[in-house]
């Protein structure tokens, strides 16, 4: 096993890492944005009001999207699994 390879399973696990984060995440940022644009509109400076929708929205994508970061990362692990043999010379 070389430095490349390394890298290149790093680079691969960060990826992996932010593609699986970044629905969840938009999800977040999203549902507080529409309470801070209706906190902004009401004039209702409370600042616990986005933890419960923040809360149940994330989830709710959890829910939704679960299964398939659940395969992201299984079938990452398990191709880097299999490929164990490639590693070790």
């Amino acid at each position: 096993m070389n430095i490349d390879d390394v890298i290149t399973i790093a680079s691969e696990a960060l990826f992996l890492v932010i593609k699986v984060a970044a629905p969840i995440l938009l999800i977040s940022l999203c549902v507080g944005l529409i309470i801070s644009i209706f906190q902004t509109v009401t004039s209702i400076q409370e600042q616990t009001l986005t933890f419960v929708p923040k809360v149940i929205a994330v989830f709710l994508g959890l829910i939704l999207l679960g299964n398939w970061m659940l395969t992201e990362l299984s079938g990452f692990m398990i191709r880097l699994w299999s490929d164990f043999s490639v590693y070790t010379r």
